[in-house]
């Protein structure tokens, strides 16, 4: 088993370059099978999410060429089979793209019902409602997701609830129906505007992207020779930003949308934090204990669920007492009782969390719960005192490329052990 042992406490300083968006590349990877053609995708993070994808795509006819650690070249002309390895899809919750991508493709798919982070019920209904309006008859077996379309025909669908998956979901499939989609009340989140400027790129008519109304124009095929290059990645800025104010430091964090992080700008300015803003970095410090604070996540442009957890953190050690609600996963407090482990005094019982903040914390052995989790525990490890160990490993490499070694090169005592 592996572990992150971590001494802190060390304030973080230095500069981190941001990877490509995680949630933007599990997307365009399967948005791929549309294309009749060859694409290469660079900024893409090398994670698990990522290199599952591309296994999965190879075992079903792909040829993927990794040209650096961050760029491959993806040829999918010859997918020879309309099932998805069932094992490999049931381990990530994003294998559900592979739905539409192959609706639009070919009419037909099965995949094993998408896995991934234990965060509470997380209903595909909104994706089914959307592919059944497009002509496909969707069937939810024991384990496995089936769909089949003799021809997808553009319609008007409303989401009941803002999804992001399934507005991704719904827009990959439309790409290549007849006639004109419209989402209305879509998710607006910046991988969703990606993922229709890599499809647009290719030859895609996706319009709105970004806003509540997102109108696909279908047509005859997409084609490939080009170069695309992943979005940074807004939830590893966040987290980088959080962490220079959890531990006292000062870091600039480069390759970034500054724009996409207003929202974590506008909090760490009110817990009194210190933010400078150049476009595409954004220099975050504070060597003082932080305010308190009343956190509500929400859709972008919110504050994000994904970093929630890494605001406990810095909750946990704010003068007063925080709130936080969280309106998009009832069971994102499992981090809590870890932290409570290291000394901090929070209560958590259905969507809210109160935190009594506390001094400083200690080092403790904790478990991450799930990818988010993980990446706030060790963002306390560098802030407790003392030894932090940190295990369940296989949930931060799901999002986070080489994390261990971006703490170490801001100053972070950590390391990676096989125990």
């Amino acid at each position: 088993m592996e572990k992150l042992v971590i001494t802190g406490p060390t304030p973080l300083k230095g500069e981190v370059e941001i990877n490509g968006a995680k949630n933007a590349a599990v997307a365009i990877l399967p948005a791929t099978l549309l294309i009749d053609g060859v694409c290469t995708i660079n900024n893409l993070p090398n994670i698990s999410d990522v290199q599952i994808l591309c296994k999965i795509l190879e075992e079903m006819g792909a040829k993927i060429v990794w040209n650096t650690s961050n760029e491959i070249t993806i040829d999918t002309r010859n997918i020879n089979t309309n099932q998805a390895p069932l094992d490999l899809t049931s381990k990530f919750r994003a294998s559900y793209y592979l739905i539409g991508a192959m609706l639009g493709r070919t009419g037909e798919i099965e995949v094993g019902m998408p896995g991934g982070c234990k965060l509470g019920a997380r209903p595909i209904d909104q994706h089914i409602k959307g592919f059944e309006l497009l002509g496909a008859t969707v069937e939810v077996g024991k384990g496995t997701i089936s769909a089949k379309a003799k021809c997808l025909t553009g319609n008007s669908i409303y989401m009941d609830v803002v999804s992001v998956g399934a507005t991704i979901n719904v827009m990959l499939a439309a790409v290549l129906a007849k006639g004109t989609t419209i989402i209305d009340n879509a998710a607006k989140e910046p991988h969703i505007v990606d993922v229709a400027n890599f499809l647009n790129t290719m030859g895609a008519d996706i319009r709105g992207a970004g806003t509540d109304v997102i109108k696909i124009n279908g047509v005859e095929k997409l084609h490939g020779d080009c170069t695309y290059s992943v979005v940074p990645d807004q939830i590893e800025a966040g987290t980088f930003m959080l962490a220079a104010i959890a531990s006292k430091g000062d870091l600039l964090i480069k390759n970034c949308i500054t724009k996409h992080l207003e929202c974590i700008t506008a909090k760490i300015l009110e817990i009194g934090g210190n933010v400078e803003d150049y476009g595409d970095s954004i220099r975050v410090w504070y060597s003082k204990r932080p305010n308190k604070a009343i956190i509500k996540t929400l859709p972008y442009p919110g504050f994000p669920t994904d970093l929630q957890p890494q605001m406990g953190v810095v909750l946990a050690t704010a003068n007063g007492t925080s709130i936080i609600n969280e309106s998009i996963w009832e069971s994102r407090f499992q981090y809590t009782e870890e932290l409570n482990k290291m000394g901090a005094k929070i209560t958590a019982q259905g969507k809210t969390a109160i935190f009594e903040g506390v001094e400083s914390l200690s080092g403790a052995p904790v478990y991450s719960s799930d990818l988010r989790a993980g990446a706030a525990l060790i963002v306390a490890g560098t802030a407790a005192n003392g030894v932090t160990e940190v295990y369940n490993l296989e949930h931060i490499d799901r999002g986070y490329e080489n994390i261990e070694e971006k703490f170490r090169q801001i100053g972070a005592n950590i390391e990676r052990v096989n125990e």
